[in-house]
């Protein structure tokens, strides 16, 4: 074509020695549409991307139905439209793409565009613009919006493994969940026959035999019995991840002093004192909002050192929510402990030193997590421990009460 044959570029390409660095060393296959309506400047474009080292396949196109139905049947790596078509625009081809759901890079090559479309249409969608007087770039063009292209392939599928992996997890934790209700429900029957066996051989031939007898049957009963604790603990861990939270406003203070009533006779017998007021109305479960301060306050008393327990319960604001503090002058933890305790089963203590399965903290942690927020603590071994929990603010919240609270030992008898 003349006007091909004499432009300076197009003479270039038939002498590749006089330019070695332009051609790379290894040619790239690349399937171009090409919406042009000028035949001599779509054999400019293609004479570049030759030049830049592609070994192109390419259909030239004009209007919006040929485009349509090469899309389909030329599978193309990148589309090269001009800005003006006379009766359309190249940037409508992005609306073509989104009606097919085809995600294709186009690069816009236009005679003349100014700064503000050229923006304009990289805000559309499209992937760049090269002009005509400068298609010397156009091949680094082809290449960065190929890898854009490719990145963006490997992100989606990385984004559905992942939603894969997690969608297994979840299905895994919900079989484990059930799993572990369904085992626990269902041996607590044949447990219940052991233990009631096991005390009538204590009520019957405690004495009677001899020594070794009497501490046989002990060890029985005594394992029975921390048997159906452990599977009563178990059931309440499965609940706790699935059953639903069922959040609604929950007056706090109404929720401590539930969890203290349920506690008088610890409290009594440790002379404790649980310092509590002014709380607020949360976002919650009650009954697992309630677990949760009858969980940390017995631990608290069961943990205590030599002086009585002394318990407070402070609230502070956290953006959106709630920051519940339970402290307490017990023995502590020790800083990498901290994680620890929080883990189904894990124990820092014998069971001759204190009693429990070591799981009321996992049913916690569980329960504040299934409510949006977290829990943690903040210790130091033999200097106490603070626990800390997030939770929701209610959607319209009353005045919490100023006037402070404090329940001793012998107010906790009422």
């Amino acid at each position: 074509m003349t006007h091909a044959a004499s432009h300076p570029r197009a003479e270039s390409t038939r002498c590749p020695r006089e330019q070695p660095a332009a051609v790379p060393a290894e040619r790239v296959s690349l399937r171009v549409l090409l919406v042009e309506d000028n035949s001599a400047d779509a054999e400019l474009v293609l004479r570049e991307l030759r030049r830049g080292g592609f070994e192109v396949s390419r259909s030239i196109v004009q209007t919006p139905e040929q485009f349509r139905n090469s899309l389909w049947r030329e599978r193309p790596d990148v589309i090269l439209a001009d800005y003006n078509l006379g009766q359309w625009r190249g940037i409508e081809v992005l609306n073509i793409l989104r009606e097919e759901h085809l995600e294709i890079p186009l690069i816009l090559v236009s005679g003349a565009v100014g700064d503000v479309t050229a923006v304009e249409c990289i805000k559309q969608g499209a992937t760049d613009y090269v002009l005509k007087d400068s298609l010397t770039r156009l091949p680094t063009s082809v290449r960065r919006a190929l890898k854009e292209k490719e990145l963006s392939h490997e992100r989606r599928e990385a984004q559905k493994e992942l939603a894969r992996k997690v969608e297994e997890l979840a299905q895994s934790n919900r079989d484990l969940e059930q799993f572990a209700y369904v085992a626990s429900h269902d041996l607590q029957e044949p447990l219940r026959m052991v233990a009631a066996y096991t005390q009538l051989l204590a009520e019957r031939y405690g004495g009677k035999l001899d020594k070794q007898a009497d501490k046989y049957i002990q060890y029985a009963v005594e394992g029975a019995t921390r048997m159906q604790t452990l599977i009563q603990d178990l059931l309440a861990f499965s609940r706790a991840g699935r059953e639903g939270v069922a959040a609604g406003p929950t007056n706090c203070n109404g929720v401590v002093e539930s969890a203290l009533k349920n506690l008088e006779a610890a409290i009594k017998d440790s002379g404790a004192v649980v310092n509590y007021g002014g709380l607020p109305t949360v976002a919650a479960n009650p009954g697992q909002l309630q677990h949760v301060f009858q969980n940390l306050i017995a631990n608290a008393i069961k943990f205590h050192g030599a002086e009585p327990p002394v318990i407070d319960i402070s609230v502070d604001r956290d953006g959106e929510g709630w920051l519940f503090s339970v402290s307490d002058n017990g023995i502590g933890i020790a800083p990498e402990h901290a994680q620890d305790v929080f883990v189904v089963f894990q124990r820092l203590h014998t069971r001759e030193e204190y009693p429990g399965n070591g799981i009321g903290l996992a049913i916690c942690k569980r329960i504040i997590e299934r409510h949006g927020g977290h829990i943690w603590v903040e210790s130091q071994e033999g200097a106490g421990a603070t626990f800390k929990f997030t939770i929701p603010a209610a959607a319209a919240e009353p005045a919490a009460s100023a006037a402070a609270l404090t329940l001793t030992a012998a107010a906790g008898a009422r």
